[in-house]
């Protein structure tokens, strides 16, 4: 069995090498790039933006919804796995979990960026109607928050303590903070006993509230009676996206963290060959509910719907309404049915093909609907029929997506990404169940 010098030496915290540096140096840039866009939308308008009567979201609203997807599948995944015991996620549930996090935040600030200014967020608890989808996703979102906060911290207080020490004469300004985050743990059975409760409080908490977010997201389209978003089939069609997003996501995460770290002893092939059946059925369900969404409409033949889907099937976004279902569904699905697609390399490609799909995807969820409104569009002006989002709107997009992946890389940098104490129990119990039977 490792002792604990040899888990906390391969689990503890480490510096980032060049390679780190210049990741996390690339990210800081970009999101200065953003920070300085937004502040001139602040200043000018949203007139900088391509926004307008009829493309009143745009990408910003596509770029939240991918958040509150990703954010809603990785934190349910570690739920479910902490609560159903399975040995085999160990080294996968904070990783989960930090991308949860990171993600959840940067949909909250991804919606007041939308609002153009971001004292407006006020407006919505000073004049929110309670019978608006949208009040209850101003309150679903920062609950989550919380809870998926609480996920994170609560099952990190055993290695906070084991860092403190560990750190204690290397590095004793890093053992103090992290002494002081372990909230005084000692590892006594009555702190174990309510450790454990905690952990199983949050994850059942979480699990309704994430079904709440995801299906609140939903309405706030399903309830506008627009073509392509008309359908009561839209909760359960969203969290079905949301599973290939948030699964894809956590895979590309888990294996750049198992290469940057030399991890291949504690995230093994299995991890993957797991993950890749779970990317494989979550790509399955999704694909019949787009078959659903897009056929159906064909057989009522109603003029509305014939428009909007000509103009996916065959119009203006037919590129990446294609590239969406063949390269982020089809294709992922084809080669996850084989073994070796399934190896750590080949479904790292895959995942990133399918979070590139997962993301184009809630652009054209967006986009081509507000594009075709119910009033007739004879006399308006011809940009407003159009829209592809400005410079503004690509480096603030950009920004968020780039301050997502900081809060993830710093996290990594200071959080121990696979349980250290976990792990020790678990190497623990396997030693102790072999010599019994030897």
């Amino acid at each position: 069995m490792k002792n604990y010098d040899t888990l906390l030496n391969d689990l503890a915290p480490q510096k980032f090498g060049r390679k780190g540096v210049i990741w996390t140096t690339l990210l800081v840039v970009v999101s200065i790039a953003g920070i300085i866009a937004y502040i001139d939308q602040v200043i000018q308008g949203q007139v900088v933006t391509n926004m307008s009567d009829y493309a009143l979201w745009g990408v910003y609203i596509s770029n939240f919804v991918f958040f509150v997807a990703t954010s809603f599948v990785s934190t349910i995944t570690v739920a479910v796995l902490r609560l159903t015991k399975n040995a085999w996620r160990t080294p996968i549930v904070r990783i989960a979990e930090i991308i949860s996090v990171a993600a959840i935040i940067m949909a909250g600030l991804t919606i007041m960026i939308d609002m153009g200014r971001p004292d407006r967020l006020l407006y919505l608890f000073i004049h929110g109607r309670m019978q608006s989808p949208i009040i209850w996703d101003v309150i679903i979102i920062p609950t989550f928050m919380a809870i998926s906060l609480l996920l994170l911290y609560f099952p990190l207080l055993p290695d906070f303590a084991l860092l403190k020490k560990h750190f204690k004469n290397t590095k004793p300004k890093l053992s103090k903070w992290y002494g002081m985050l372990s909230l005084n743990w000692t590892g006594s059975d009555a702190q174990k006993s309510i450790h454990i409760k905690s952990i199983h409080l949050i994850s059942l908490l979480i699990i309704p509230a994430g079904f709440m977010l995801q299906t609140v997201d939903a309405w706030l389209f399903s309830t506008l009676f627009r073509v392509g978003w008309d359908s009561t089939n839209m909760g359960a069609y969203f969290i079905s996206g949301a599973a290939v997003a948030g699964i894809g996501a956590l895979i590309t995460v888990v294996y750049v963290i198992r290469r940057a770290y030399n991890l291949e002893n504690y995230i093994t092939d299995f991890h993957f060959d797991k993950l890749g059946k779970f990317l494989a059925l979550t790509c399955l369900i999704y694909l019949y509910f787009n078959i659903n969404e897009y056929l159906i409409p064909e057989f009522t033949s109603k003029k509305e719907e014939i428009t909007h889907l000509n103009v996916l099937v065959t119009g203006e976004y037919a590129p990446l309404f294609w590239f969406v279902i063949v390269g982020g569904l089809v294709i992922p699905i084809i080669v996850l049915f084989f073994k070796k697609g399934r190896s750590p390399l080949a479904i790292f490609w895959v995942s990133i093909l399918v979070v590139l799909g997962s993301w184009w995807k809630r652009y054209l969820i967006v986009t081509p609907t507000l594009l075709h409104p119910f009033l007739p569009i004879q006399g308006v002006p011809e940009a407003w029929r159009h829209y592809f989002p400005s410079l503004h709107e690509w480096l603030i997009t950009a920004a968020t997506l780039a301050m997502c992946l900081l809060i993830i890389t710093i996290l990594v940098r200071y959080l121990p990404v696979i349980p250290i104490q976990r792990t020790a129990d678990e190497q623990e119990e396997l030693e102790t169940a072999k010599n019994i039977k030897s």
